[in-house]
């Protein structure tokens, strides 16, 4: 299940282990076609957290990570980011790259 978070809990759930935060925005058309396969990752990929993170109700955490578009996913481990992948992507390749 992919969790909505925002500026007010994003630090304390990307702190612990791996985390995957879907930088979106509900206008994206590749965003929104994105949000089904990042579903089915978080209920196949049981060692990361997903969550999602709307772009414009929390602007301020996406100018900190200096997102220019969308969709942009960042993978987090223990709070730093480790991984950033940006555009739609199939499920095989997304699959890949959390690996």
């Amino acid at each position: 299940m992919v969790k909505e978070i925002n500026s007010d809990n994003f630090n304390q759930e990307t702190s612990k282990g791996k985390s995957l935060v879907d930088f979106w925005g509900s206008w994206c058309k590749p965003c929104l076609m994105l949000a089904p396969i990042v579903e089915e990752l978080s209920n196949e990929m049981k060692d990361i957290k997903f969550y999602k993170l709307d772009v414009d109700k929390s602007p301020d955490i996406a100018s900190q990570y200096e997102i220019m578009g969308i969709p942009t996913l960042i993978l987090f481990k223990d709070g730093k980011e480790i991984k950033r992948i940006v555009g739609l992507r199939s499920k095989e390749d997304l699959k890949k790259e959390l690996k």
